[in-house]
Formats: structure tokens, sequence, C-alpha cells
């Protein structure tokens, strides 16, 4: 017995030397859905159990989270961060393979997305793994979202946009933000929109209205904050490249309390019953305030992230309505392509523009490759555009700058 006991002993001490050691300082940065966040985990190792807290910052905000059912086993650690909202509580879990002073992390939100980091231990100093953050985007390697694969057609459709295209001009006529309120009887109170009206407006002309749409963790001003469309269009209306619009920034989370939280992820349901708010109440709503054209050759509806499978969701469901589509990095709310688009040959007809664009670092990219794959194949025009950017407004700006000079125009499709 005495015999048994030790070599049982022996093999635990064993199987624990072979377990390894993460207790420290950590630090990573993951590009999530809801933008850049900031980690630093601080881990103490225990045998295989691991504890420990997480430190996180995003555009200012902190929080503090402890860790749970965190355990090593070999080189692979893992662990649980909860988030809380109200009485709901969502599991963000972490797996990270463990190689010196890196820890190569996959953090995956529930079942909405994943997305990957290194974690550099604090202090020490090791080289770049190829394919991480920062380097070129390749066959292969992963991003916020999942593993990246480029393929032949995922290349610019245009150039980048000129310095400074997205900065504040002097010497140019500048037009207004405002923010209104309307009645959803959808949602049942009142909501907020942001718009945007051109320089020079007046009721004795009628406008065209783009509506733009937000992220999961955004809300009506989230575009203004990260991307500035005013500023974009003031300077491309300047330089007659873009028609004088209406923009209109809503608040696509269709709930009453219609604020991200601490848990964007979890309002996730309220974007998908959007579409009643915006067709039923804040487009007649806009058309009531404002002087605008009310065809649907002048109704374009566009967003980013979540805002773009909403935008591609409801805007190729309702042709009637919007002539002019667009989804910059769609998010994985967006339709199945054969159900965006069930009758290809309506569409040719209906459709004036369809842009379809993400960044070739972007782990959403798959989305928007099934939907351009999909219109491949059946011939239906639309613009599918890749740049060089992550699931980020550097993407979503130029995404912005270029979609708004091409709508209200004439089309040869």
């Amino acid at each position: 017995m005495k015999t048994h006991t030790t070599l049982l002993t022996l093999a635990a001490l064993s199987l624990s030397a072979l377990a390894a050691d993460v207790t420290g300082t950590w630090k990573a940065e993951f590009d999530t859905q809801r933008g850049l966040q900031k980690y630093t985990f601080t881990l103490k190792q225990d045998g295989t159990s691991v504890t420990g807290k997480a430190n996180v910052e995003r555009d200012g905000e902190k929080r503090e989270a402890e860790l749970k059912e965190g355990k090593v086993e070999g080189d692979t650690v893992t662990f649980v961060e909860p988030l809380k909202i109200q009485d709901n509580e969502l599991r963000i879990t972490y797996t990270g393979r463990i190689s010196g002073n890196e820890i190569k992390f996959n953090r995956k939100v529930g079942d909405f997305g994943s997305s990957e980091a290194t974690a550099k231990r604090d202090g020490a100093q090791t080289p770049a793994a190829p394919g991480q953050r920062g380097q070129g985007a390749q066959s292969g390697r992963r991003g916020f979202g999942g593993p990246i694969e480029l393929k032949p057609d995922d290349k610019p459709a245009f150039p980048n946009p000129p310095e400074g295209f997205d900065k504040e001009r002097e010497g140019i006529a500048h037009g207004k933000l405002e923010m209104v309120e309307y009645d959803s009887k959808s949602v049942g109170n009142k909501r907020k929109a942001l718009v945007y009206t051109p320089p020079g407006y007046s009721a004795d002309n009628r406008y065209p209205v783009l509506y733009l749409l937000h992220g999961i963790g955004g809300d009506e001003n989230e575009w203004r904050r990260g991307g500035h469309p005013e500023i974009i269009l003031d300077n491309l209306i300047a330089d007659k490249k873009a028609e004088p619009m209406i923009i209109v920034m809503p608040n696509g989370r269709a709930q009453p309390d219609d604020r991200p939280g601490t848990n964007a992820m979890a309002t996730a349901p309220a974007f998908g019953k959007f579409d009643k708010d915006l067709l039923g109440d804040l487009i007649p709503f806009i058309e009531s305030k404002y002087s605008v054209k009310s065809d649907r050759e002048s109704r374009a509806l566009a967003g980013l992230s979540m805002g773009g499978g909403q935008s591609l969701n409801f805007g190729l469901a309702n042709l009637d309505t919007f002539a002019w589509v667009g989804g910059f990095s769609s998010a994985p709310n967006t339709k199945p392509a054969a159900e965006l688009l069930p009758d290809p040959e309506k569409a040719k007809k209906q459709l004036q523009l369809l842009w379809i664009s993400c960044g070739n670092k972007d782990g959403l990219i798959r989305i928007s490759q099934g939907v351009h794959a999909y219109l491949k194949e059946r011939e239906i025009p639309h613009i599918w555009h890749v740049d060089e950017h992550a699931h980020d407004f550097q993407h979503w700006k130029k995404a912005l700058y270029n979609f708004s000079q091409l709508i209200f125009k004439p089309t040869t499709k």
C-alpha cells in the first residue's frame, strides 16, 4: 500500500511538473465586437489550479472581474471571465497555449463570436510570432471572429482615400448635427437618432436620405465618435463628389433600454427587431420632419458590423423601400446569402447599388466572402471591396467615404 501511495504521489508530482507556470501578470489587446479591449490578467497558479482577476480598459472605461474555473493542463490554460447584466450572466471563455513568456489566447464570447490575441508576461520581452496583430494578412492566420482565408477576389475595388478625407477643413461650408426624438410604436417609448443635414440645407429643396447603422457595442453616437460622417460628407460635398444628403444615425437596439450596458452581446436579439422600428416609425418621422425625397431611389441603408448585417437583412428584404444597400464588415447576424436574395432576378432589377466590404485582417471576413460568392455565382451586380484593415473604424470610415460617393447618382449597374 505504501509503495502504491508513493507511486501515485510521484505521478501527481510529475504531472504538476509538466504543467507550465502562469503565475504573474500578463497583458493582451483583443479586437472585439465592442472595439479594442486592453486586458491585464493577474494569475496565480497552485498545482494545476489557477485563480486571478482581469482588469479591462475600453475607450477609457475600466472594469475588473474575478476569473473562474481556471486550470492548467500541460501547455494549455483555461479560465472564464463572467460578465453580469441585470440578472443575466455571460461567460467569456479563454483558452490559451503557453509558450515561455507568451500565451496565445482564444477569447470566446458566449455563442456569438471569438477573437485571438497573444498575452505577454509583464516585464518580459519576446519576439512577435508571424501572423500576430500588426503583421500583414496571410492565408490561415486568425483575427477577431475566426480564421482568415483570403481568396483571389479579396482585393481593393478602390484606392485609399486621400490624406485628410476625415479631417475638418476650413474655408468650406459645414452641415449640422442634431439629436432628435421620435415615438416608436414597435418599441413602446421615445427613441433618439442623430441627424446630419448637409451644408445649405433648406426646406425649399428635397434631399435623399442615408440611414447609417452602428455595431453591437454602439448607439446613435457611435458613428460620430469613431467615424465623423459629418466631416467626411462636408468634404465630399464641398468637392462635388457626393450628392447633398441627410444622414440618419439611429439606435439599432430596438428595446426600451437601448443602452449597450456592460454586456452588449446580451442585447443582440433587439437588433433583429429593429426593422419594425426603422420602417414603421423612424422613416415616417424623418419624412415628416425634414424636406426629403420619399421614393425608394432616394433611400439608402448601410452600417458597420452588426449594423452591416442589419442593413443587408432589412435592406435586401425591403427593396421597395431601399435601392442602395451597404454592409461594412458585416457581423454573424447576417442571414445566409440565399435567404438575403432568394429572387436574384428581382434584385437585379431593383437594386441600384449593393456594396459589400471588409478588411483583410478582419476575422469576420468569411461572412462577407460568403455573400460575395453567392452574388458572383448568380451574376447579381455588386461591389466587393477588401482593404488592409481589421474590424475597426479605419475600414468603416473609408467604406463610408466610397459608398457615399456612389449613392443617389445615375448608375449603369
